[in-house]
């Protein structure tokens, strides 16, 4: 546990941002969810709804630092590549 004050209020604010950016990371989830789920059911109008607005939000957190821009760069391709699959 700290011990001085500096290093109290540093503990305080990893909290609020784990909190912050743990609403973001499970955000994320779920719009990815939501893709694999389209794609899963073969419904190719849905599954490009989901993927419109499942990038946008990836690139975002990746902008914020919450995820690795490289994971998501990846992810968005693997998604990318779902869709267009299920379209051919």
């Amino acid at each position: 546990m700290a011990n001085h004050p500096q290093a109290e209020k540093r503990n305080r604010q990893r909290l609020n941002k784990q909190a912050h950016h743990r609403h973001f990371r499970t955000t994320m989830r779920t719009h990815v969810k939501r893709v694999r789920t389209a794609v899963a059911d073969s419904d190719l109008d849905k599954a490009r709804e989901a993927l419109k607005a499942a990038v946008p939000f990836i690139d975002r957190c990746a902008g914020k630092g919450i995820v690795p821009a490289k994971r998501a760069s990846r992810t968005v391709a693997r998604l990318t590549k779902a869709v267009n699959g299920l379209a051919q």
